[in-house]
């Protein structure tokens, strides 16, 4: 058997050295001299099967003594299973700061947000609130008081905001883990028991009471609004849409002659095709609008080439001194189907265009109930444009019956 070689090299043999070669120090560990007098160490061993040298530095940096205790690390690896040259590579990349993993993060999943809005809300959180406290240091160094450090000054004084604050912080670090910039557990995970507990626990649109919507429209008819944005915010009344939605229809999506407005996929929150059943009422804005609009938006902005601003309702709102968002149009109209009609839930929901949260129901209701959905969108024209007197006297006469 050949003999085995174990720390054949001495301090001393090494400083003698002078012959360029590869010089054995036993268990793969070599001196390589070039043909300058330059020296090395290379460490020789077999990863997967398969024999690897690998670099340990040169002899004026890695005394011999540190280049056996680092080949005997990257030997337990080898046996182990693993890539010691991998796993170098790995050690030695760069840690990213919070700020830059949250700018990667940012901008690997903007790619897939519809909303510019949404999209720059989500960075902006963090650059608001985080980076100045934590934006500079290593993900690998973030801990929960850290966390903690972000939270505590706005936890209770902007709930919502602290909120979503946390929930992009451990998004940002999950990547950094997924991504091996930090091992361990997320850090916010743990900051439940240090935060106080938060009483606004939801924030819901401001909403009009929809025995209040045929004084409303009329009075919006009557205001110096823009006769665009006097059309449009009406159609999403009756339509119970949103916003994004109203503003970006294009006549393209408009089939006059079935009364069907379809709004496609990549417009819609759910990322679901969208039929919307139209009542007289809305083709009658939609004339309207016709003779005041472009070739391409139903209810464009100024230049007429670009849809109307979505500040364009909350404006026309507050010049009216109503302190309700365009939003809550549809709160009220769910409230109004709920409490004065007699429609299934399903039906109310789908014209809503919400998702079912029950999945085995989903599974099975394939249909989107349009028609169903046409008898209660025009009850609901009707409703808006009924005076509120004409709509007691008709309940009394019906109760009377």
């Amino acid at each position: 058997m050949p003999k085995i070689v174990r720390n054949a090299l001495s301090p001393v043999k090494i400083r003698l050295l002078s012959r360029a070669g590869r010089y054995a120090d036993g268990n793969g560990l070599h001196l390589v001299v070039d043909d300058r007098g330059a020296k090395r160490w290379v460490l020789r061993t077999l990863v997967h099967g398969k024999r690897r040298d690998m670099g340990l530095g040169s002899l004026s940096i890695v005394s011999l003594a540190e280049a056996r205790k680092r080949a005997a690390a990257y030997r337990l690896v080898a046996r182990d299973g693993g890539d010691p040259i991998a796993e170098r590579r790995q050690a030695n990349r760069p840690v990213l700061t919070f700020k830059e993993a949250a700018e990667a993060v940012h901008a690997s999943h903007s790619k897939g947000w519809k909303n510019p809005k949404h999209r720059d809300q989500w960075i902006n959180t963090l650059r608001d609130y985080a980076f100045e406290t934590i934006g500079a240091k290593r993900v690998n160094s973030i801990t929960t008081s850290d966390v903690l450090r972000v939270l505590t000054p706005i936890w209770l004084e902007k709930p919502e905001t602290a909120r979503r604050v946390r929930q992009r912080m451990r998004t940002v670090l999950d990547w950094a883990k997924a991504a091996g910039h930090r091992d361990g557990d997320n850090p916010v995970e743990g900051v439940g028991d240090g935060l106080p507990k938060q009483k606004n626990r939801a924030e819901h649109h401001a909403a009009l009471p929809y025995a209040e919507l045929y004084p409303f429209l009329t009075a919006l008819h009557e205001s110096a609004a823009y006769d665009t944005t006097k059309l449009a915010l009406e159609f999403l009344i009756l339509t119970a849409t949103r916003t994004g939605e109203v503003i970006g229809a294009q006549w393209s999506e408009i089939d006059t002659k079935a009364k069907t407005w379809t709004i496609p996929a990549e417009r819609m929150k759910t990322q679901r095709e969208h039929r919307v059943p139209l009542s007289d009422r809305c083709m009658a804005i939609l004339k309207q609008a016709r003779k005041l609009s472009g070739k391409t938006y139903v209810f464009p902005g100024a230049d007429n080439d670009t849809p109307l601003s979505n500040m364009a309702f909350l404006m026309a709102l507050r010049r009216m001194g109503h302190d309700v968002t365009a939003h809550g149009f549809r709160s009220a109209f769910r409230d109004w189907a709920a409490e004065r009609t007699t429609f299934p839930r399903e039906v109310c929901e789908a014209a809503l265009a919400h998702s079912n949260p029950d999945k085995v129901e989903a599974a099975y209701l394939r249909s989107d109930l349009f028609e169903q959905r046409r008898a209660l969108m025009d009850k609901w024209a009707r409703h808006a444009a009924t005076p509120v007197k004409s709509q007691i006297s008709g309940r009394k006469a019906r109760k009377s019956a």
